[in-house]
């Protein structure tokens, strides 16, 4: 009770006010089928000092991921990130601020989201990008969102097999009250031409858009172009999603390749895995579909002495006043991630960036040769960045759990994302990111040798 400052007499005067008798009553429209009937299993009372004992003896039983071999992916990626990022994002002013609603007070905000923008646009090769976005599943169901406004009458978004799980579950719940019809094909792990074909088959007249990530959620690589075109031709647009950010240190950008929306994630630059959270959305377009892109715009300007300025150029979220008009109802920017991918992507610039993204494709091609000589293991991919698919012989959830046991943390089985695909069963995803060893490579192909 010691945070509540309601005393007796208001709590009754709070019921009488709702027309219950007491607090029990409001639980009624809870089914009695669903209602604890005691207690639960748990200490009634431990002191301060008992409680941190407790829970460090439940962290100890974690597998730290900077301690270990560590080969997980698939959608969050383990990068060195500088000191100087944790530095810069924890001082006073950028950890406390918020939403620049006064832009005159708000400049140094502004001025970083800015700086965020532009390094954004030219990551995903497109004219504008926003001042980010929760992360990049909700960008992707935003992009889907977008398309249909520019589209005008088209209902259908067609969506690749490689989409991330993920992304796909929340897109769908994104749409789940609206008029937009989602149509997911199954994921190909080990055909990722005849998903793409498969696809572009599919688009009719009613098709916004057609959504394709590339690296995709088993590590395929894919030429956008031939794919714009075809999307093109049909009228819809090309939403392409990337969930490896460092990946544009190395290949062309979707945007070059002519994709009209973009979306990913950028939590690969300057934030860690952080248990799952907080990321950050990335999001662009052209600059004729800007009316219709989600969130807000922070621009440059000058003020009445000529001097350089920054404000809120385009602010079409529901909480600037828009309500129902609003192009999106997501409420936050994930300003401090944002700050934390332009610090790390400033250290490293144009050409840092594509070391460490060259880095980061050696260390995946001597994880993929190792893993070719090791029988019972069917390397899937022919193109990729710095993740790749496995068929094993065997289940692969089981083995991974005999693996971390042994303090190798050797991927994503699919079935994790998949559970009731059979054929998911033994395929397993790997990253190699640069903070991986060679002597992690050798540990983990030791194990699998042994296990299999």
């Amino acid at each position: 009770m010691r945070y509540l400052p309601h005393n007796d007499a208001d709590r009754q005067a709070m019921l009488s006010a709702i027309g219950a008798r007491s607090i029990d009553e409001l639980f009624q429209v809870i089914p009695e089928a669903v209602r604890l009937k005691d207690l639960l299993d748990l200490p009634l009372h431990k002191s301060e000092l008992e409680v941190d004992r407790i829970f460090r003896d439940y962290a100890r039983q974690n597998i730290p991921a900077a301690e270990h071999a560590f080969f997980v992916g698939c959608g969050a990626y383990r990068h060195h990130i500088p000191a100087t990022v944790d530095y810069i994002i924890q001082r006073g002013e950028f950890l406390t601020a918020y939403t620049p609603y006064q832009p005159e007070i708000a400049q140094g905000t502004l001025q970083y989201l800015f700086e965020f923008q532009t390094q954004a646009a030219n990551l995903l090769g497109c004219d504008v990008a926003n001042a980010s976005m929760y992360d990049g599943s909700t960008a992707c169901g935003e992009a889907i969102l977008m398309a249909r406004r520019i589209t005008r009458g088209r209902n259908k978004a067609i969506v690749s097999g490689g989409l991330h799980a993920h992304y796909r579950a929340v897109s769908k719940t994104m749409m789940k009250y609206s008029d937009k019809d989602l149509v997911c094909f199954d994921p190909s792990p080990d055909d990722p031409e005849g998903d793409l074909a498969r696809l572009l088959d599919a688009i009719d007249d009613a098709t916004s858009c057609v959504v394709i990530q590339t690296p995709d959620m088993f590590g395929h690589l894919h030429d956008l172009r031939p794919i714009a075109e075809a999307v093109h031709a049909k009228g819809a647009l090309l939403v392409a999603v990337v969930t490896e950010i460092v990946s544009l240190g190395a290949v062309m950008s979707p945007g070059e390749m002519g994709a009209d929306i973009v979306v990913a994630e950028g939590q690969g630059l300057g934030n860690g895995l952080n248990f799952g959270g907080p990321y950050l959305g990335l999001f662009g377009t052209r600059q004729k579909y800007v009316r219709q892109m989600p969130g807000r715009l922070a621009g440059e300007t000058t003020d009445a002495d000529g001097k350089r300025g920054f404000v809120l150029t385009l602010s079409t979220r529901e909480q600037h006043i828009r309500r129902e008009k609003a192009t999106s109802n997501i409420c936050t920017n994930s300003g401090l991630c944002a700050l934390a991918f332009t610090v790390h992507m400033t250290l490293l610039g144009e050409a840092g960036l594509r070391k460490l993204a060259t880095l980061n494709h050696k260390r995946a091609v001597t994880l993929k040769n190792a893993l070719e000589t090791l029988p019972g293991v069917e390397v899937l991919n022919s193109r990729f960045f710095n993740e790749i698919s496995v068929r094993l012989n065997q289940p692969a959830a089981p083995l991974l759990e005999k693996l971390a046991q042994r303090k190798i943390l050797a991927g994503v089985p699919a079935s994790r994302l998949y559970p009731d695909d059979a054929d998911m069963k033994n395929i397993l995803i790997l990253a190699a990111t640069e903070t991986v060893h060679d002597q992690d490579i050798d540990k983990l192909i030791s194990a699998l040798s042994e296990e299999l």
